[in-house]
């Protein structure tokens, strides 16, 4: 199925007890966090986000309150997300978590799976207070420094649920960011924009594109639509000249490590930054939009020798 690698739970409805086996077979024995936050330096990068709990309800840390995860429930036995923390401090990198706070496939209460009729449901607030609050708590107090905290698929959780979260990661971190998916009426510190390059520079201060290096967000074998060099780069700089910021999604493997059309591009885009990275590094969004040429007005003038395009009327509404 198209780009379902994260969501082959959902759209294959597997059911709860046939998918949880395949955490048995989960062992990335080479993931080594220094090389991986190395490859983001050297691309340029200045934050990382890692996915700690996504849709399907699998905890990438050792969650405290739920055995379904990385440490107690797959024979790699190790918190790779504690293991990334130390290397981007070590490193110089900000680092940050991506959480499904609404969406959980394996939780009774969780949000989504309306396919396993052998769930004894409970309720959202009851998933909330059992596993959501706890491993956010737990993933903003033992983990060092958080820079920021991306929230993902808003549903439909209580408003003193969402109050509750927003007052505890902003208490526990008092500078993180957050993005404007926690909940209706919570814009966070920044606008989200998924798979797209808006057109021209949004309303909002703060905004970040999201986006695959290939076409899936998770690790999918038959995906090799991978972006070249010369696209994410174009890209970027188009994304920093109306004053956003591109967080590059990659996949890795199930061995912990990436696929090498990703490192390659990776390095690529690193020799580009070491000679242009003055260019993107600390600006802002440029004056100077795309010009809408549907709305200007031009004609053909000739000398004689030489035909040239005459543009008039160009927009100067700020919309070019």
């Amino acid at each position: 199925q198209r780009n379902s690698a994260e969501w082959i739970m959902n759209r294959g409805h597997i059911p709860i007890a046939e998918y949880e086996k395949f955490a048995d077979q989960f062992n990335p024995r080479e993931f080594d966090a220094e090389k991986f936050v190395g490859l983001a330096k050297k691309a340029g990068m200045k934050y990382m986000v890692i996915t700690a709990k996504h849709h399907d309800g699998f905890s990438m840390f050792d969650s405290e309150c739920s055995p379904y995860n990385i440490v107690d429930a797959t024979p790699f036995g190790r918190d790779v997300l504690k293991e990334l923390a130390a290397a981007c401090r070590q490193q110089g990198i900000k680092f940050g978590f991506y959480y499904s706070q609404a969406q959980d496939w394996h939780h009774p209460g969780g949000i989504g799976n309306n396919w396993d009729k052998s769930i004894v449901r409970v309720s959202t607030d009851e998933y909330i207070r059992e596993k959501v609050i706890p491993e956010v708590r737990q993933l903003l107090t033992e983990y060092g420094p958080i820079a920021i905290f991306w929230w993902d698929t808003p549903r439909k959780m209580s408003k003193e649920m969402v109050d509750s979260l927003y007052q505890m990661t902003t208490s526990l971190q008092t500078g993180i960011i957050t993005n404007d998916r926690m909940g209706e009426d919570y814009p966070g510190d920044h606008k989200t924009f998924e798979r797209r390059i808006p057109r021209k520079a949004p309303d909002a201060p703060y905004w970040e594109v999201c986006m695959p290096i290939s076409g899936s967000w998770g690790f999918k074998k038959a995906d090799t639509d991978f972006k070249s060099t010369r696209t994410l780069i174009r890209n970027l700089a188009d994304i920093a000249s109306k004053g956003g910021n591109y967080l590059l999604n990659v996949s890795p493997t199930g061995s912990g490590t990436l696929l090498p059309q990703a490192v390659e591009r990776l390095e690529q885009i690193g020799q580009w930054m070491q000679t242009n990275g003055e260019s993107i590094y600390g600006t802002t969004a440029s004056p100077i939009g795309k010009p809408d040429w549907g709305r200007c007005t031009a004609k053909a003038i000739s000398d004689g020798t030489m035909l040239y395009l005459h543009i008039f009327d160009w927009p100067t509404d700020g919309n070019l």
